[in-house]
């Protein structure tokens, strides 16, 4: 694998110009003073409870998510063309999902292979023909990127269904204006910590029409959740109201929240549930998350549900593979961001390479998330190769391939002092009237050393993230 790319040196040692002044300041902070606010960082995050829960394990147990407390830095010019990017690629998208669900242009042009889309079980068919506010799927999208090669940006994936972790992004902001105020005295660092009320507002232009004063409110599957802080967290954020699916109910196709003064209606639900749960008279019977009847408030246009329910085909990961079409045939333009390079392993072409060259490869479930499901084929082992080569042959188009890249390094603290450690970025994008989003995102860092799964779930942690504002 290529030597990485070096987010604050450059290849002779000396320090990009966007990391100088902060260069400056690590040097002259004796080590004493950094390993206490380390500890202040852990203590805090404890305090607060920012922690998440990892499926599979005991009932109520949870994790602290490991913080460094050395930045990402990011310049202007860098941060306007990844903004301009995201905007392009989310308008695509959003336009793919109407289209989909309506006239199917772009398959009948032939420029999606149309079963696809419509054999996909992401696909949802009782979406078909309903007109959403604004024509807009994906209210709130995750795109995750990564930096390889001479310092090049790609996307990775798409998270359009219920993308998480943008409590963390503020909170690591919060963490690190505590700690080291004269940090953001030294230069002038792009906020983002308005993004509850960016969030607030654009879900409001979302709202049915009529609606002069729309009521929002967050819905979650509950406490169980390996999310639920962060529900809980924007719902405080918002000034909204928190709520399960026993605090909602239908009447007349309109969705009501139960209050100690009686039923008050609800506009727009933030839901983060995946369609399944939704509703147990529309999708699973078995469902005791969701709230019956939902879905006919949905279609009869009293309620809107952001994200909208079938936005999952769009983060398919063999979907992905169409992004920089979807950007060509809607919007008419050359994709700003480019994709990773992916092999399609339901082509033959593309199986038979792969399977003689999964040593080197990144493989993923299209499904798969959470760094789940996915084969990192330089450091597997060769047994973990031959069962993952099994269940490729056994079903090919549950999965897609993509080369290893040396993704970008940042100094991080680990047990052994400063060292790089890989991380990516998830920015996220609000569609609502028009496209917002605030500067930065969640950089997330693969803590094991050579490791480059950076997910939470999978032992990684997180970085606050800085665009300069000049």
């Amino acid at each position: 694998m290529k030597t990485a790319y070096d987010e604050m040196f450059e290849a002779d040692g000396t320090v990009r110009e966007n990391y100088r002044r902060y260069n400056e300041w690590l040097g002259s902070t004796p080590d004493a003073v950094i390993a206490h606010k380390r500890e202040e960082a852990d203590i805090a995050f404890h305090r607060v409870g920012i922690t998440f829960a990892v499926y599979g394990e005991d009932a109520g147990k949870e994790r602290l998510i490991p913080f460094d407390i050395i930045p990402r830095i990011i310049a202007a010019p860098e941060w306007k063309r990844i903004a301009d990017g995201l905007r392009q690629r989310v308008k695509a998208l959003n336009a793919f999902l109407h289209d989909i669900y309506h006239d199917q242009e772009i398959l009948r042009c032939g420029r999606i292979p149309a079963a696809q889309i419509l054999s996909n079980s992401q696909y949802r068919k009782e979406m078909i023909g309903l007109e959403v506010p604004e024509r807009i799927y994906s209210h709130i999208a995750g795109i995750d990127l990564v930096r390889a090669g001479e310092g090049e940006y790609y996307v990775l994936e798409d998270n359009l269904r219920t993308p998480s972790g943008v409590s963390y992004m503020l909170e690591d902001r919060k963490m690190m204006m505590r700690l080291f105020p004269e940090l953001f005295k030294r230069q002038a660092v792009a906020p983002v910590e308005h993004y509850p009320d960016l969030l607030l507002n654009n879900l409001r232009s979302v709202a049915p029409q009529g609606v002069a004063n729309p009521n929002v409110v967050v819905l979650t599957p509950g406490q169980l959740n390996s999310a639920y802080f962060e529900h809980a967290f924007l719902a405080q954020q918002m000034g909204v109201e928190l709520v399960d699916g026993n605090d909602l109910f239908v009447r007349d196709e309109t969705v009501w929240m139960r209050t100690t003064q009686g039923p008050l209606r609800v506009d727009v639900i933030y839901r983060r549930i995946d369609d399944d749960y939704l509703d147990p008279h529309a999708f699973r019977k078995d469902s005791m998350l969701g709230v019956p009847g939902l879905f006919a408030a949905y279609r009869s246009g009293n309620v809107t549900l952001a994200n909208a329910v079938g936005t999952g085909i769009a983060d398919d990961k063999a979907i992905y593979i169409h992004v920089p079409e979807m950007i060509r045939f809607y919007c008419g333009e050359e994709p700003i961001l480019s994709n990773v390079p992916t092999w399609e392993l339901s082509k033959p072409q593309d199986l038979d390479y792969v399977l003689s060259h999964l040593p080197e490869l990144v493989v993923k479930e299209v499904h798969g998330s959470g760094g789940y499901g996915m084969l990192v084929g330089p450091t597997a082992s060769k047994a973990q190769i031959s069962a993952f080569r099994d269940k490729i042959i056994a079903m090919p188009e549950g999965y897609i391939a993509q080369p290893t890249l040396a993704l970008s390094t940042c100094p991080t603290y680990v047990a052994s002092g400063v060292a790089p450690r890989h991380i990516d970025l998830r920015p996220y994008v609000l569609s609502g009237k028009e496209i917002s989003m605030v500067p930065g995102g969640l950089t997330r860092v693969a803590l094991q050393e050579d490791s480059l799964v950076v997910n939470s779930s999978q032992g990684g942690g997180t970085k606050d993230t800085w665009v300069l504002e000049n």
